[in-house]
């Protein structure tokens, strides 16, 4: 029973030995805290409200030095940092663009294939038209544009297509 009691203290004052306070140049206090990472540009410090970061331009000297701060090497993580969040965002960005893209794409083709369908039925009404006892002359001479039209609407058809495909890959 003892040594629970006695190992219980151990592991409450060591978890204490390792948390720390800090305070900032500006005044902000950090108590009771765990420093889980150190980077170039600051300390990762985890608090019971969560975690946070701390730059080391915000800490007195003495800390900058507990941590051995440089910083040319912190100048150096911080500018790779903002490269990668940039392209982060482009790709980000990139890839709205195409789903945008993408999406506008499928919609023309699907008005394209309507204008298709509905020009098809045009053309067949047309020519069973011509066929009739007392055929609609009007109707008939509209044959030649209608097919014009369903060549037009195929061959945007097929660019359409081709650049869907091309950007879905």
């Amino acid at each position: 029973m003892k040594t629970k009691i006695l190992t219980f203290l151990i592991l409450c004052f060591a978890s204490a030995a390792f948390a720390d306070d800090f305070k900032t140049i500006d005044g902000k206090e950090y108590k009771n805290v765990k420093v889980s990472r150190v980077e170039p540009d600051g300390i990762v410090l985890t608090t019971k409200s969560g975690i946070s970061k701390v730059y080391f331009t915000e800490l007195p000297k003495e800390a900058r030095e507990r941590f051995h701060y440089d910083p040319e090497k912190a100048a150096g993580y911080s500018a790779e940092q903002t490269a990668a969040l940039e392209q982060l965002r482009k790709q980000q960005e990139e890839a709205k663009s195409k789903h945008d893209k993408i999406h506008w794409l499928e919609a023309r083709y699907s008005e394209l294939d309507q204008k298709e369908d509905d020009l098809m039925r045009q053309i067949a009404e047309a020519e069973v038209g011509q066929y009739r006892a007392i055929p609609n002359a009007e109707q008939h001479a509209r044959l030649p544009s209608l097919h014009s039209q369903r060549d037009d609407v195929r061959h945007e058809k097929d660019k359409v297509r081709k650049e869907l495909e091309e950007a879905q890959r």
